[in-house]
């Protein structure tokens, strides 16, 4: 009657009354095996040590009571089927027992009720499990993504939700973090949808490295995940979370022996400026990135976006950015790159600025990233291009023969075919050496295609013009690619140098990347100095050179030549 292989739990007997009532269960046909304790603390260590069916116990008012294992068998929190058999024939202790959450009361000496009793509790067990198992799978397929066991964007919002309902300062913030790679349907169709799913479910485990109960992880769709960050202050927190963020693909996927490299595009949207709900800040976060035209795929980063910004803002920088050239509204300020160890002004970086006939001078990230999803960043990069040039040769003819000026190539230049005959005309036309002319390229957009970059800077470079890594550190180079590409220098992350003085991981990365250009004999600029501490140290470790506000803010023309006067001096600030 009973199904074999049974593990009881014999309580409240002796070892001889255990032995009879084995020997009369043992008739009904059933192979089980027991254990006989009778101290409650026993019983403790039983339950959690066993893996038991049933659990029979004694109830004897002058030597055992029920009650205390049945109060253990609660607290260890196990379904398990609780059956007091006993000698006591009073009604009312049996109903108690049912009420205190015993299972069946069995009177001793009736041990075909008792096996029964036991086969019925154990299928009343089977099917509460079954449909706990089964809720649980509801609620798994409901809420978590089976490829990667991360909540689905539903709990995320609820999850979400709950948090900022508990906000009570009215000053507090939070950032939603859109995270995407672009690589994932050229790695499916190239190598199958099980190589992308490996992909996903390790850039998930990267990304999970930063999830905690305040910074929530979600996968949307696809290759699209999404934080929600309560732990932050300020933006400079925002910014850097999503430095964090980026680094995380520092080094490559391994998946079937193959590399993969990936570059993140992170949105982010800040609580509770750019949206006051879950759903409206994911949203919001999402549609920061850029559109999925293929030919003017942004390269940038992340991007935040401006507090009281609405979409008749954006319509309107859209429209007239059309016009921006035309109507002479872009210019260039220039900031100043210096000699480490010499002191004085070697070239200058040539950074585009709007002046908007409506809302006043806009800093590069406030239009860049629209120009790179409209694809008006060519037309841009040509201007600057052009201007930089002329500039430039304005400089040397009123004395400053060795100032060099360096201009920013994007992912979407890098990848015309005309950059180079662009180059060409632009040095032609203002008679400028192209040995003073610096080409600065970010190391990520290097790695995209490493054959084509390569190809197009060999080209570059035979037109005598340099060209920098820009942005090197965020991890994507190996220095198996930096040997094969036509470079005159790297110029280091600039989010590394601010923390070097009391980061010591940064400063072993700066150190790390000092010595790697050394060894490629290199010349190594850093970026961002601010202090005379970050100096102090890029001094130590014998870096090139450097530009920060430290030295000057980007400033115009007028104000450069004001700076040139002073290059000797090296007070520049």
């Amino acid at each position: 009657m009973l199904r074999n292989n049974l593990r009881l739990l014999i309580i409240g007997y002796s070892d001889t009354d255990a032995d009879l009532l084995s020997s009369e269960l043992a008739n009904v046909n059933s192979e089980f095996s027991y254990e006989c304790i009778r101290d409650v603390l026993d019983i403790r260590s039983a339950l959690y040590a066993s893996d038991l069916d049933a659990i029979i116990s004694n109830h004897d008012l002058t030597s055992f009571n029920y009650k205390d294992a049945l109060d253990a068998l609660k607290i260890s929190g196990r379904d398990i089927p609780f059956i007091v058999y006993s000698d006591n024939a009073d009604e009312k202790e049996a109903l108690s027992a049912i009420h205190s959450g015993a299972h069946d009361f069995v009177h001793k000496g009736n041990t075909i009720r008792l096996a029964l009793s036991i086969e019925r509790e154990l299928k009343n067990v089977s099917m509460r499990r079954a449909k706990v198992q089964a809720e649980t799978q509801s609620y798994r397929s409901a809420y978590f993504d089976p490829l990667t066991n991360l909540p689905k964007r539903n709990l995320f919002c609820e999850q979400v939700t709950e948090i900022l309902s508990k906000k009570t300062d009215a000053n507090s913030i939070a950032a939603v973090y859109f995270i995407t790679f672009d690589r994932l349907p050229y790695i499916n169709s190239t190598y199958g949808f099980s190589s992308g799913d490996a992909l996903i479910q390790q850039l998930s485990y990267r990304l999970s490295v930063y999830a905690s109960r305040s910074c929530l992880l979600t996968r949307v769709e696809g290759g699209k995940f999404a934080f929600f960050n309560d732990d932050v202050t300020d933006s400079e927190d925002i910014q850097h979370f999503a430095s964090r963020i980026m680094r995380l693909t520092s080094t490559p996927f391994i998946i079937n022996n193959l590399e993969f490299y990936i570059k993140l595009n992170v949105g982010i949207c800040v609580y509770p400026v750019d949206g006051e709900s879950a759903s409206n800040l994911l949203a919001n976060a999402e549609n920061t990135l850029p559109g999925t035209r293929a030919l003017f795929r942004t390269n940038y980063k992340y991007y935040i976006k401006d507090v009281g910004e609405d979409s008749s803002k954006r319509i309107k920088l859209e429209t007239s950015l059309r016009n921006a050239i035309i109507n002479n509204e872009l210019l260039l300020h220039y900031q100043p790159i210096v000699d480490v160890q010499e002191g004085n002004i070697t070239g200058v970086e040539a950074l585009v600025r709007w002046n908007h006939p409506e809302f006043g001078l806009l800093m590069p990230d406030k239009f860049l990233p629209l120009a790179h999803e409209t694809g008006f960043i060519v037309d841009i990069g040509k201007w600057v291009l052009r201007e930089a040039c002329i500039n430039a040769k304005l400089w040397q003819e009123s004395g400053h023969d060795s100032l060099s000026v360096a201009v920013n190539i994007s992912a979407i230049e890098l990848d015309q075919t005309r950059l180079i005959n662009h180059v060409s005309e632009y040095l032609t036309e203002a008679d400028l050496s192209p040995d003073l002319l610096t080409l600065e390229v970010t190391e990520s957009v290097l790695v995209q295609d490493a054959e084509t970059s390569i190809r197009m800077l060999q080209g570059l470079k035979e037109l005598g013009v340099k060209i920098i890594v820009d942005k090197f550190g965020e991890g994507y180079s190996s220095i198996s690619n930096l040997k094969r590409l036509p470079i005159d220098g790297i110029k280091i992350e600039h989010s590394f140098i601010r923390d070097i003085v009391k980061d010591p991981d940064n400063l072993g990365i700066i150190q790390a990347i000092i010595a790697l250009s050394r060894s490629l004999d290199l010349p190594v600029m850093a970026a961002g100095i601010e202090t005379k501490e970050q100096f102090d140290f890029l001094c130590e470790e014998q870096c090139t050179s450097a530009q920060g506000y430290l030295f000057s803010k980007p400033v115009n023309n007028e104000n450069l030549s004001l700076l040139l006067g002073h290059r000797k001096t090296g007070t520049m600030a």
